[in-house]
């Protein structure tokens, strides 16, 4: 066990920016007014999971089905664009059949543990060790946790106005994290 304070800080620190659930409040928002109930709990176990799982065994899932990490990242890119491109404009499009509930789809997956997430994750894990990684995942989720379980108060405190200038920040943020994320592993697949 090689458990290093400043390996898990900065893990913890890249997750954060990449999950970026403060950013998410106003999409789990709409879900709750949408669908009533969001299983917060479920959510965050099912996305921790996800996250360790992908630490672990990614890369050869990855490989199983002909993916490198690059191709995967590039990807993952483009699906962050995306949302940020909603976030910014205040537009929708993924359309989605009205879900019962809001846990596993679409809030564990992909919001919390999506294609930015787990590239970063398969990322980390070339630079720190593994045991400072997964640490990094609980201390994410446990605040995801606290996120999601006070959404409504959230909400309630910023208004309308508040969550739509929250929205268009972390929109663009998302956004910068995209281009990134694209500029980064574009040059690896040539």
């Amino acid at each position: 066990m090689k458990f290093a304070f400043k390996e898990i800080v900065t893990a913890s620190m890249v997750l954060f920016a990449v999950i970026d659930i403060l950013g998410s409040v106003p999409i789990i928002i709409d879900l709750r007014k949408r669908v009533g109930h969001i299983q917060s709990g479920k959510a965050s176990i099912v996305a921790a999971c996800i996250m360790v799982a992908f630490l672990f065994i990614g890369e050869e899932i990855l490989d199983l089905i002909g993916i490198d990490v690059n191709s995967f990242a590039v990807a993952g890119a483009f699906v962050i664009f995306f949302l940020a491109i909603e976030m910014i404009l205040g537009i929708s499009l993924y359309k989605d059949d009205k879900p019962q509930s809001a846990s596993v789809v679409p809030i564990a997956f992909p919001l919390i543990a999506g294609a930015g997430t787990l590239t970063s994750i398969l990322s980390l894990r070339a630079e720190y060790y593994v045991e400072n990684i997964i640490v990094a995942i609980i201390v994410n989720i446990i605040f995801v946790y606290l996120v999601l379980k006070s959404s409504q108060r959230i909400g309630r405190i910023l208004g309308d106005n508040g969550l739509s200038v929250i929205r268009k920040v972390f929109g663009v943020i998302l956004l910068a994290i995209a281009v990134k994320l694209f500029a980064t592993n574009i040059n690896q697949l040539f």
